[in-house]
């Protein structure tokens, strides 16, 4: 396959055409493409030679064909009936002129076809013999794009619409998008080119790219070969690495001047070059010098030198010159005493330890953390209760006692006393001491008659507060801890008929506040937290003494939080909404008087956990 197009190959400034006739014409201008530099004129079609003719005047235009392409674009194909035809494209007043000068047009095919109702921008092909070949004409409408390419004995012009380019300042959909694809794929910043090769040295190539890219190119003597290229509006920097890796080239640039050689003579050279550097590094007298830590641990710095890849200072001499801190025949030693460095290298190596030390070695900014922990409570109890009783004495033939107890009886037949409240027939009064009361007693001779209603409505509100502060480095854990230890009896031992042997242990009840903050490149705290909360409830009995009940809240959760800005990083809620009846069956369901045997009580209970946190940032600025 074969591509010509219309565009020039050179620099404006060179205004060259190349026009090929045959594989003469196309040698002839390659070679004086060649020798001028690229800065060719235009020159005149070099004749067939007499075979070349005979081959010609066989040759002949059997088939016009015209179709519509992708994105409305006109596609005109000439088939042909021999070997050796070289058709010409070019622009002429508007319209797209073919010239075949070696094929002979048949008659049936000389009429003009109009091609309007394709949509394209082609609106008329005109066929007709001209100077002893062929000639076609495509009358063209707007602004297009041409593009031909010869396949066999096929010719196929495209006459593609030229898409206008958005106004100045317009920003569209397609726009962004097209523009975010075209970074993401192509990293490429050169000027677009467009060439159309076959079979051209790649000295050649190389040649026309430093002109168009305004660089000088020294290509090594093994650069060789030759290379077929169709590249359309393509970065000449990118045009140039598909064309060196095409030929398995490599480059190296220093300033303007980039050399292009096969990849395993740059490896060699490369690599040559670092066994010179590595060679006279080992020849240089090593020096010491002693660097004092200040703001860190001389040990950690020794231990995280020395645990990293490529560096120097062991027997084996394992050391990576250029990836590691130390040469092969560095040393480094920590004296903890004295929180120093001992350094042995060539000067360049110590030079950058100590520029590298002194990055390491700062002082670490500080975070203060303020925290408020808040339990608050709220409780409501509300309880309605009754007591009844109904006591008498009948005496005659047979004596008769009613009253709550038989206890009660027992007591009004010897002594005739009537007890209260052992004696009452309902006994449900408010649960609490200084509940409100209403009593109502009616004796008789022989009867007693006991009323009692009671209420009670308690609230209650409280506000448990801590307030622990501390202050730490960056990345550095801080723990601050409060409370007591209570002490409680366990038994051990005792089996086989022995004796348990008491012992006391202690449990922990504490307020603490663990917190690693880190300080972030934007002047955040982000706070990795841990809060402990206990609380002693009560204390159970038990046969050898109280254990004590504890009550434990615990978060653990990390956050990001601005310079001073407070966030609470947990709570608890804790909601508790109990309603009990305690009544006589049957008596307690009827209405109004069942209020005499029966009691009501409502207990509401709420607690809530917060913890609020407040990091403020204390810079440390280094002295000079």
């Amino acid at each position: 396959m074969t591509f010509s197009n219309n565009r020039s190959l050179c620099k404006p400034r060179h205004p060259a055409t190349f026009k090929a006739v045959g594989l003469a014409g196309l040698a002839l201008a390659l070679a004086t493409a060649a020798a001028t530099g690229f800065a060719a004129t235009p020159a005149a079609p070099a004749q067939p030679s007499a075979s070349a003719a005979g081959v010609a005047a066989k040759a002949s235009v059997s088939h016009i064909d015209f179709k519509r392409g992708d994105g409305g674009a006109g596609r005109l194909v000439l088939r042909f009936d021999g070997e050796g035809v070289a058709p010409d494209l070019r622009t002429q007043d508007g319209s797209v002129v073919v010239d075949v000068a070696n094929a002979v047009l048949p008659a049936e095919l000389q009429r003009p076809l109009n091609v309007t109702d394709f949509a394209t921008p082609v609106q008329r092909i005109d066929a007709r013999p001209y100077a002893g070949g062929a000639q076609l004409v495509l009358a063209t409408r707007g602004a297009y794009e041409s593009l031909a390419y010869q396949t066999g004995n096929e010719y196929v012009v495209e006459i593609s619409p030229r898409t206008s380019a958005p106004a100045v300042g317009a920003v569209t959909g397609d726009s962004v998008a097209s523009a975010q694809a075209k970074v993401a794929s192509r990293p490429y910043s050169g000027r677009p080119v467009t060439f159309n090769f076959q079979d051209v040295p790649v000295r050649t190539v190389l040649q026309l790219i430093a002109e168009e890219s305004n660089l000088n190119v020294v290509a090594s003597d093994t650069v060789q070969g030759n290379v077929t290229l169709r590249l359309v509006q393509v970065p000449w920097d990118q045009a140039l690495d598909i064309v060196l890796r095409a030929k398995g080239l490599d480059k190296r640039r220093d300033g303007n001047v980039i050399w292009v050689a096969p990849q395993a003579e740059l490896a060699s050279f490369e690599k040559a070059r670092e066994d010179a550097r590595i060679d006279l590094e080992n020849r240089v007298d090593l020096v010491t010098d002693y660097i004092q830590v200040n703001y860190h641990s001389a040990g950690a710095i020794f231990k995280a030198l020395t645990e990293a890849k490529g560096v120097g200072g062991g027997g084996g001499g394992q050391g990576n010159n250029d990836n590691g801190f130390l040469s092969q025949r560095g040393r480094i030693v920590a004296d903890e005493r004295t929180n120093t460095l001992m350094i042995s290298d060539i000067p360049k190596k110590v030079a950058q330890m100590r520029e590298l030390i002194d990055v390491i070695d700062r002082p670490v900014d500080q975070v203060l953390i303020e925290s408020r922990i808040v339990i608050a409570t709220d409780s409501f109890a509300r309880d309605l209760g009754a007591r009844f009783g109904v006591a008498g004495r009948r005496t005659g033939n047979n004596t008769g006692v009613v009253s709550g107890s038989l206890e009660n009886n027992v007591s009004i037949l010897n002594s005739g006393i009537h007890n209260v409240p052992g004696g009452l027939n309902v006994n449900l009064p408010a649960s609490a001491e200084n509940a409100g009361a209403l009593a109502y007693t009616l004796l008789g001779r022989n009867f007693a008659l006991d009323l009692e209603l009671s209420a009670l409505q308690r609230e209650g509100r409280g506000e448990v507060l801590s307030n622990p502060r501390v202050v730490t480095s960056n990345q550095r854990e801080a723990v601050i801890r409060q409370g007591r230890e209570v002490g409680y009896v366990t038994l051990t031992g005792g089996g086989n008929q022995g004796f348990a042997t008491p012992n006391v242990q202690f449990k922990e009840v504490v307020l603490e506040l663990k917190v690693t903050p880190t300080i972030t490149a934007d002047d955040r705290v982000f706070m990795a937290v841990n809060v402990l909360k206990d609380e002693i409830l009560g204390y159970i009995d038990t046969s050898i003494g109280q254990v004590p009940e504890i009550a434990t809240r615990e978060i653990n959760t990390a956050v990001l939080v601005d310079d001073g800005q407070t966030v609470v990083i947990g709570g608890v809620y804790e909601f508790t909404d109990t309603n009990s009846v305690s009544k006589v069956p049957f008596l307690g369901d009827v209405p109004f008087l069942g209020a005499l045997f029966k009691k009501k009580s409502r207990i509401k209970d709420k607690a809530e956990l917060l913890i609020f946190l407040t990091p403020k940032v204390m810079r440390v600025e280094k002295r000079v």
